[in-house]
């Protein structure tokens, strides 16, 4: 592999790059970082209520654990899949999609993947806004504002600023969740609360469904946070080190959803951040919890925002064939996204949001045969082996629009209708199946094995080897090489 021999002295605070490839010479950052930054957004309110979801819609507290640690260990590992792309290609996820969709074809998942990640970051808001209220003695409404101008910041400012974020929530969610469960214990009975066990297919199916949904939905961008490490990384080190801080954060964290919601009595649903910092006591002791829960989102809201821009960044880029993002441009599109979230959040705060959340979660039914058919791809079919700069081009490799990838993605999304269970939309065999949504396991399972096989047959013509973009000191050592460098 082409390395480059000098490295950058000094990383600007604000990122200059956007959807470009990470040239060799400003790759910077060790693992640790990637296992502090997907902790630290795990380690959140979100996870705590969606763990609880597994008892209060009938499981019981000892196989709601078991299906949450197998579903946590399902997704992440389809998630860090993903994250082992990102120093092998330097470049955002959802890019890499042209490869199987086309240069044009590529935007048909993106722009699902912005809509659901717009609604993930206005959900996370209305709980953020509730904890800063609380803080500050303001409304609901004053803490989002503030909340919002927070995630714009830090956007902003992008990969090195995020990942700095993502070890200090780190460090504040171990202590607070510590306290937390210290708390808990002492004020229930976990023993009596384990012993109880009345086994159900559908309750089990039910946590593990949660969990594995919670971390599937991570796919589309995690690669955007690990495009910058060196490309000699190992990739099995890079799957491990993000696959174990998210599911390790994600499962303390459901836990406590868990022995929360079943010690309530009824007093959980509605009321989570009130009564998760209740569990803590009150005065400062309360104020230092409501700032941890306001400061676990800052994490999980901007991996949100961020990858919102990188996938409206990639949809221009690719009918305009190349599109070189300034810091305004940037800014601008960091305030339209997080303008749009906030906005959402402030009229739905009090009723809306509810079936606005069903709706986005019906989206990760459109985006997990994207997960299956790009990681099949990558390595089964293609092996790693990408032209990069073919990516920018519509009429080149990977042409305008693929119609293996795009068939295989819609059938993939249509064969999970039946199986979806939500307040949006719930499909006809949900019920035989106890009410549980087992679409996630259709969507990646069947689309897996189908792309493989017409894949096998029908896919373009895979590069000998990995072809990336040269880099200006390779150039001027090698004048002779002109427009690709190859690289095993």
């Amino acid at each position: 592999m082409a390395v480059t021999s000098t490295r950058v002295s000094s990383k600007p605070l604000i990122e200059k790059r956007s959807i470009d490839y990470i040239p060799e010479v400003e790759r910077h950052g060790r693992l640790l970082s990637q296992f502090t930054l997907w902790m630290g957004a795990n380690l959140q309110i979100t996870a705590i209520v969606t763990g609880a979801l597994a008892v209060v819609l009938g499981g019981d507290v000892f196989w709601s654990l078991i299906g949450l640690l197998i579903g946590q260990v399902l997704g992440g590992g389809v998630m860090a899949l993903h994250a082992a792309q990102g120093p092998k290609l330097g470049l955002p996820q959802m890019i890499s999609s042209r490869v199987q969709f086309g240069v044009y074809g590529a935007a048909i998942p993106i722009v699902l993947v912005c809509l659901m990640y717009l609604g993930f970051t206005a959900t996370g808001t209305v709980l953020s806004g509730q904890a800063l209220g609380q803080l500050f003695g303001v409304s609901d409404s004053v803490g989002i504002l503030i909340f919002a101008s927070v995630i714009v910041l830090v956007t902003v400012l992008g990969y090195r600023v995020i990942h700095f974020i993502g070890r200090v929530a780190s460090v504040i969610g171990v202590i607070a969740f510590v306290y937390l469960f210290a708390r808990l214990i002492s004020q229930t009975d976990v023993g009596a609360l384990l012993q109880i066990r009345h086994f159900s297919w559908s309750s089990f199916l039910l946590a593990v469904s949660l969990a594995a949904s919670w971390q599937i939905a991570f796919g589309p961008y995690v690669a955007d946070y690990s495009r910058y490490l060196p490309s000699k990384t190992s990739s099995v080190k890079t799957f491990f080190a993000a696959g174990a801080g998210s599911v390790i954060g994600a499962q303390v964290a459901m836990i406590l959803g868990v022995f929360a919601a079943a010690s309530a009595n009824g007093q959980f649903a509605g009321h989570e951040v009130a009564y998760i910092v209740g569990l803590g006591g009150t005065g400062a002791t309360a104020a230092l919890l409501y700032f941890s829960i306001a400061f676990g989102k800052v994490t999980i809201s901007t991996l949100n925002s961020y990858g919102s821009f990188m996938c409206i960044a990639t949809i221009i880029s690719g009918f305009r064939g190349h599109l070189n993002v300034t810091r305004l441009q940037r800014l601008v599109f960091v305030l339209v996204i997080v303008g749009a979230a906030t906005l959402i959040a402030l009229l739905g705060q009090h009723s809306f949001l509810g079936a606005f959340k069903s709706f986005i979660l019906f989206l990760l039914a459109f985006f997990t045969p994207w997960s299956a058919i790009n990681l099949v791809d990558y390595y089964c079919i293609t092996r790693e082996r990408y032209d990069v700069p073919a990516l920018n081009d519509p009429s080149g490799r990977y042409g305008r629009w693929n119609a293996l990838g795009i068939s295989v993605y819609v059938f993939g999304v249509l064969v999970q209708l039946p199986f979806i269970a939500t307040k949006f939309y719930t499909g006809p065999l949900v019920k035989a199946m106890g009410g549980v949504d087992i679409s996630w396991i259709i969507g990646l399972v069947v689309p897996a094995a189908l792309y493989y096989v017409l894949a096998k047959k029908w896919h373009s013509a895979v590069p000998d080897q990995l072809i990336l973009p040269v880099e200006q000191d390779t150039v001027d050592a090698q004048p002779s090489r002109a427009g690709r460098i190859q690289a095993v």
